[in-house]
């Protein structure tokens, strides 16, 4: 038993944690470890005043996430999944700028490298150092209709190369309550991906079936939140996991959630389970069985 008078003892996982070398780096991994944490789900995060523009900084990019991960296993001594690809806002802004500077060449070379760091992040899945693309998407801002609409063109092309590739794609998108994960699954059905493999990062408390779908939900789980989480956690189609978000940015310290958030939203779901009928097959659901399912068994 793992679920044992209100306390959890099982795996913890936090499915969207970010590093920066300027940050606490090791120290955040480890108050996260210290809190209870397991593993982690570590997600590329770029550049955004310098994003990469060619093969061979995109590749280095990402080496330095994966060399990170690696420092983390060593030195930390817990599970790091690496989940790699173009985030939507660097993207989008490198495009917008790109397409004001040159027109259509500038938008056809903003395109060709979004693909280029799509094809580098699935070199280093082929070789077994990431389980993921991501995290990509489309605007979650108000942005001009040609981004938003280009945006969602590639984000469908990702997703049939996602299903021709057999990989899951984690992903970033705007708030718009359930009309969000209609379109993603919509956009899914057209290419013939299996939804559950979509994982939409920061997602909502609500994880009901009439909310999410087919989709995986990654939910940021504020105070806030976990009432609603409670309410809707039995009415899922195939479960949810928790996120932070942790951005490890020296000017926003804590932001999105602190490190050992998810360590401790666990603890407070535990003590909750037994008056809310729960048990400890959605505690391994979201911290073991679903991150299994869709990335991969951590070896």
């Amino acid at each position: 038993m793992s679920l044992i008078n209100g306390k959890w003892t099982g795996p913890i996982i936090d499915n969207h944690f970010h590093l920066n070398r300027k940050g606490l780096f090791l120290s955040a991994a480890n108050d996260f470890r210290n809190a209870g944490g397991t593993g982690l789900v570590l997600v590329h995060c770029p550049n955004f005043q310098c994003p990469p523009v060619t093969i061979n900084e995109h590749k280095e990019a990402y080496l330095d996430t994966i060399l990170m991960a690696e420092q983390v296993r060593e030195n930390i001594d817990i599970d790091v999944r690496v989940v790699l690809g173009p985030h939507p806002a660097a993207f989008a802004h490198q495009f917008e700028s790109w397409f004001s500077e040159h027109g259509e060449k500038g938008a056809q070379r903003a395109i060709e490298n979004y693909n280029d760091s799509i094809d580098t992040a699935l070199e280093f899945i082929h070789e077994g150092k990431a389980v993921a693309i991501g995290e990509v998407g489309r605007p979650h801002w108000d942005a001009p209709k040609e981004v938003f609409d280009l945006s969602n063109k590639l984000l469908e092309e990702t997703m049939k190369l996602a299903r021709n590739e057999k990989v899951p794609l984690q992903l970033h998108m705007e708030e718009n309550g359930n009309q969000t994960f209609t379109d993603l699954e919509e956009m899914a059905t057209r290419v013939g991906l299996d939804p559950f493999y979509l994982v939409r990062h920061f997602a909502p408390a609500d994880v009901s079936k009439s909310m999410v779908g087919k989709i995986t939900p990654s939910v940021n789980l504020g105070k806030d939140g976990i009432n609603t989480l409670l309410e809707t956690c039995k009415l899922t189609h195939h479960g949810f996991m928790l996120e932070t978000d942790y951005m490890d940015d020296p000017r926003r310290p804590g932001a999105v959630l602190g490190p050992k958030t998810v360590p401790k939203r666990t603890q407070q779901l535990a003590t909750l389970a037994e008056e809310n009928g729960l048990d400890e097959e959605l505690f391994f659901t979201m911290h073991q069985d679903l991150p299994n399912a869709i990335y991969g068994e951590n070896n």
